[in-house]
């Protein structure tokens, strides 16, 4: 089966460090929400594409693994996964890495479900979604 992957890079910013100089633990979560927009442009599967399609994905899980720091003005690649599963969520698995050292310095994982705009939880993969599946040769 094929894998999809996004790289995308992101020079840490100012306001995403503590007082210390360093990442502060929350903003990972933002650096994977980085890495799923970026998926979703190049993959074809971005939020306002879903949308479109009359659905919502909320994140239902998130995990983050903390290996390393990272300081204000370094660059981080962050590695987006997708990983193919036959329920009606999308799951996305992160490595985030330092580029000048190519260390890892977090993992982690999200979840997202399908729900209608009116807000109902849809139990089973929308058309939209098998289509996309399919024409990536994940099934």
């Amino acid at each position: 089966m094929k894998t999809l992957v996004n790289n995308t890079e992101v020079k840490v910013r100012f306001s995403e460090v503590d007082s210390l100089g360093i990442v502060w633990h929350g903003n990972y979560v933002k650096f994977f929400e980085d890495g799923r927009e970026a998926f979703g442009s190049e993959h074809g599967l971005g939020y306002m594409d879903v949308y479109e399609k009359g659905f919502a994905t909320p994140i239902v899980k998130l995990n983050v693994d903390y290996k390393k720091t990272v300081s204000y003005g370094e660059s981080i690649r962050i590695e987006t996964t997708f990983k193919p599963t036959p329920a009606a969520k999308i799951v996305f698995d992160f490595k985030i890495f330092k580029v000048d050292t190519d260390e890892i310095v977090a993992t982690g994982s999200s979840t997202q479900v399908f729900m209608t705009k009116a807000g109902q939880l849809h139990i089973t993969n929308p058309p939209f979604f098998e289509e996309w599946k399919t024409k990536h040769g994940l099934v």
